[in-house]
């Protein structure tokens, strides 16, 4: 974990800007330092830095599939945020958008914000709308689309995180 300390004259604290290792992100956080020189405060602080909460300040813009353009923002995954356990992205899809089917080695969870997202599987369709949600297990064939006016924004949690080489859509 690497620091650079920043004081506030007249202050009994500083900021530490803070870059967890192997992150492209930095936290800043707040300190204490009475008496302590800048560098002795930011030594002290770095050892206890591993429960420190990460601020993730954007999301990283992915392309997405489908026949029309669709906005991906990656707030944690293997893009943004290097975790590979789980991924969490922002979609906002146009009215009329649809994505190739995909049988996914990964769960993912899907929480609609505005609009409807329809969700088709090999016995049918769902639609999930504002304020619902839907789980997609691995090994599932799913197509998603946005059919209504307006599209829709809706947020995806993948376990373990999306990753194009796990996703296995259909071929076109």
């Amino acid at each position: 974990m690497g620091g650079r300390v920043y004081e506030e004259p007249g202050e009994e604290s500083m900021w530490l800007l803070l870059r967890p290792q192997g992150s492209t992100h930095e936290s800043v956080r707040r300190v204490a330092s009475p008496g302590l020189p800048p560098q002795a405060a930011a030594t002290h602080l770095s050892r206890d830095t591993s429960a420190m909460p990460v601020l993730i300040s954007a999301p990283a813009t992915i392309a997405a599939a489908g026949n029309k353009p669709k906005r991906i923002e990656e707030y944690a995954g293997m893009v943004n945020s290097g975790h590979r356990q789980v991924s969490v992205a922002r979609m906002v899809s146009p009215e009329g958008w649809v994505e190739p089917g995909q049988t996914p080695e990964f769960e993912e969870i899907t929480v609609v914000l505005k609009g409807v997202l329809l969700v088709e599987y090999r016995q049918g369709a769902i639609e999930v709308r504002a304020g619902q949600a839907v789980v997609a297990r691995p090994g599932e064939w799913v197509r998603y689309s946005s059919p209504e006016p307006g599209g829709a924004e809706y947020v995806a949690v993948c376990l373990p995180a999306f990753s194009p080489e796990t996703v296995h859509r259909d071929e076109p």
